[in-house]
């Protein structure tokens, strides 16, 4: 449940949120005891519901700007939704083995329903600003960090009612030089043209998109254009799941469980992710078949000059 819970949430909502906000769910739910495979599963959900939404991931955003028609990147929730129950049924299994879900509170604890309010104004901000922006203003989105200057704005405003958690912030900002880092080490890639587009070329994009940024590959793939863009969303949206590293959401949540900055056992536990973007794509390939977009841009018009009588031939 918390698993499709992440998922619808991402889907209008960004990955990065809707996946802190799952670990924090899981963390008094699990009682701080979460499983490395699930919390892989919390970074593939929250991946894979925004991976058919143009709100829901900076890739898809990225190709709205761009031209992209958004029903042209809907049927990636076919593959989604289907790589969502592959992965899910194991991961909440590995998962009520390892820390059985906890319905019934600790004794003494009570609920502050200040707090609560102050999450959901901060939920809320975040919401109006991502949908506002990508639907009223997408020309700007890539300009300026609206989302998250929605997300101080909440803070600053609530900050006298309670106080907020400045301790979190260290670890918090080491975790964002990091995956700046990755972003300026993917840039630095002397990569300037993909393989021709196909669907095996898609399917090979979610294993790189899982140790390369997945924005300049979706960068390169718009500029060359010929894909099925349904099939490039899901590939770089939900591919970077299967590390722990291959996506901001993944980053983010092992800020709060340092577990999981381990490749090995993220791969080890994890496996079910893997599997799913598999049986995800193939699924969407069987129902869907491959079938590659118009290109979402006018070419430039050609310059013509008249030539002078006089001018030489």
């Amino acid at each position: 449940v918390l698993l499709f819970m992440i998922f619808v949430l991402s889907s209008f909502l960004d990955n990065i949120a809707a996946a802190l906000i799952g670990g924090t769910i899981a963390r008094t739910v699990f009682r701080g005891k979460v499983h490395i495979g699930y919390l892989a599963a919390i970074v593939a959900a929250s991946n894979a519901g925004g991976s058919g939404s143009v709100v829901g991931d900076t890739t898809t955003t990225m190709m709205w700007i761009d031209g992209v028609d958004p029903l042209d990147v809907l049927e990636a929730f076919v593959a989604a939704g289907a790589a969502m129950f592959v992965f899910g049924i194991p991961a909440a299994l590995q998962q009520q083995r390892y820390s059985p879900i906890s319905a019934d509170p600790a004794p003494g604890i009570r609920v502050d329903w200040p707090r609560v309010a102050i999450v959901a104004l901060i939920l809320i901000a975040a919401i109006i600003a991502n949908v506002l922006v990508n639907v009223k203003y997408a020309e700007l989105s890539d300009r300026f960090p609206f989302i998250g200057a929605a997300v101080w704005v909440a803070l600053a405003v609530t900050a006298p009612w309670r106080r907020p958690q400045w301790s979190l912030l260290p670890s918090a900002f080491r975790g964002s030089i990091f995956l700046l880092s990755l972003i300026l080490c993917a840039s630095l890639m002397p990569v300037e043209k993909l393989p021709a587009a196909a669907w095996p070329t898609a399917l090979g994009l979610g294993f790189v998109s899982a140790v390369f940024d997945n924005i300049p590959l979706t960068a390169l793939a718009l500029k060359q254009g010929g894909y099925d863009w349904g099939y490039l969303a899901y590939a770089v949206g939900f591919g970077g799941s299967m590390i722990w590293f291959g996506s901001s959401a993944g980053v983010a949540l092992c800020s709060m469980y340092p577990q999981g900055r381990s490749v090995g056992l993220w791969l080890k536990h994890g496996w079910h992710v893997a599997l799913a973007y598999v049986i995800g794509f193939f699924l969407m390939y069987a129902i869907i078949g491959w079938h590659p977009n118009a290109p979402h841009k006018a070419p430039p018009a050609a310059q013509t000059q008249e030539r002078s009588p006089y001018s030489p031939s």
